[in-house]
């Protein structure tokens, strides 16, 4: 069964920051091969993280909501986890969305 997850993943774009259209329809893509609708992507930018733990100072955050089958998602975060360019990766199974019934509707008003 479907479940709606929301999925953070930091870009580690170091000297790259051309190519982060590239590397978001590449991580599209590899959401959509492993059965996951898509349905938002939000670009939020490149951020600098409150402490610096290694080399990289900032990331590009990007953050995808999609349909899919908890199989699927511990299938991509185990790929996302060998890709350099993805630095950090969290998830998160959101609740489903509830849509009244018009009886309801009716008798609110």
């Amino acid at each position: 069964m479907k479940h709606r997850y929301e999925a953070l993943l930091v870009l580690n774009t170091q000297g790259r920051e051309d190519t982060v259209k590239e590397i978001i329809d590449r991580l599209e893509s590899e959401f959509q091969q492993e059965g996951a609708r898509i349905e938002q992507v939000q670009k939020m930018d490149r951020r600098p993280f409150s402490y610096v733990a290694g080399s990289v100072s900032a990331g590009y955050y990007v953050n995808f909501v999609v349909n899919a089958e908890p199989q699927s998602i511990a299938k991509l975060r185990l790929k996302f986890k060998l890709d350099p360019e993805i630095y950090r990766q969290n998830y998160q199974r959101l609740q489903e969305k509830k849509e009244k019934s018009a009886k309801k509707v009716a008798k609110a008003k």
